[in-house]
């Protein structure tokens, strides 16, 4: 039985991929207010903690927590994003 010729292999006819675009450096303001924010949000809990409950903002209880842990987490998710 006859044998059957192989295909010609193309050229490779695309150069290789190379990047453009080299990653930009954050803005001088980044990295302050990413430290602000998840200083600010342990500050917040830290006074809801010590006052039992009066400060910083009096009269909506376990929310002050919901907002010193939100301010902490925008912080540490803009560590994400940090060059």
């Amino acid at each position: 039985m006859p044998e059957s010729k192989g295909r010609a292999k193309p050229t490779h006819t695309t150069p290789p991929y190379k990047p453009t675009k080299k990653p930009m450096a954050n803005p001088p303001w980044f990295v302050p207010v990413m430290l602000g924010l998840m200083l600010l949000g342990l500050l917040w809990v830290v006074t809801f903690y010590i006052t039992a409950g009066v400060y910083p903002i009096p009269n909506i209880n376990y929310w002050n927590l919901i907002i010193g842990f939100g301010l902490m987490i925008s912080g540490f998710m803009m560590t994400t994003r940090w060059r």
